[in-house]
């Protein structure tokens, strides 16, 4: 099953998004006493903290989506959205994240500063490595570009974070897997989301695409 959450910046934006989920074949649904096995859709208004804070509380797994700006909202579908999607996103969005026969796993790039992603299996703090924003030359790229790559890289710590991170993966896919659980999301943090997670990130994705049995998705929440 997949439970999608969807948010908005505005209500129009939000009904929108749920119907090309439900084109894609989920199940609009209007509360979280309603979640059932199956593919399902869930808008919520006016950021969704509280029912945020019910589904986490409930441990039930989603996957959060906003779409469009910012709500405003401390600790809403804005800040803590695993995607952050605009109109043309919307149907390619919804036919990745159907229930699948292989497992997906999600290497997720984000900033602590706007709030750290709700359903992450690993959550890994990079910001113990040395941040290229304090390099002039460097603060202004991103985590794509192959100088903040190089700067992030050549500190020995970053090279065994990714082997013992890419070895946890490993062990713990086959375990979700039994449980059920399809889609894993494994999310580096650093303070602003747009250096050090996103190399790291980008590296564990190219790792595990070497493996023909999963998929793998790099998404940088943070940086456009």
């Amino acid at each position: 099953m997949t439970l999608v959450v969807i948010g908005a910046s505005s209500e129009q934006r939000m009904q929108d998004a749920i119907s090309a989920f439900e084109a894609a074949g989920f199940r609009r649904i209007r509360e979280l006493d309603e979640v059932t096995e199956g593919d399902e859709v869930l808008g919520v208004s006016d950021g969704g903290a509280e029912l945020l804070r019910q589904a986490d509380l409930r441990a039930i797994k989603y996957v959060l989506v906003h779409d469009g700006e910012g709500d405003g909202h401390q600790g809403g579908t804005f800040e803590r959205a695993h995607h952050r999607i605009e109109a043309g996103q919307r149907d390619e969005l919804a036919h990745h994240l159907r229930s699948r026969n292989r497992p997906l796993i999600t290497c997720l790039a984000f900033g602590y500063k706007n709030g750290a992603p709700a359903d992450a299996a690993l959550l890994i703090d990079a910001r113990f490595l040395d941040n290229p924003f304090w390099v002039p030359e460097l603060r202004p790229l991103s985590g794509r570009d192959k100088a903040v790559d190089d700067y992030v890289m050549q500190q020995p710590a970053a090279a065994e974070l990714l082997d013992d991170v890419e070895r946890i993966v490993r062990r713990l896919l086959p375990l979700y897997q039994q449980k059920g659980r399809m889609h894993l999301v494994v999310a580096f943090g650093c303070t602003g989301g747009q250096h050090r997670s996103v190399v790291l990130a980008s590296r564990l994705a190219a790792r595990l695409r070497q493996d023909e049995g999963i998929d793998v998705d790099f998404v940088t929440r943070d940086v456009d």
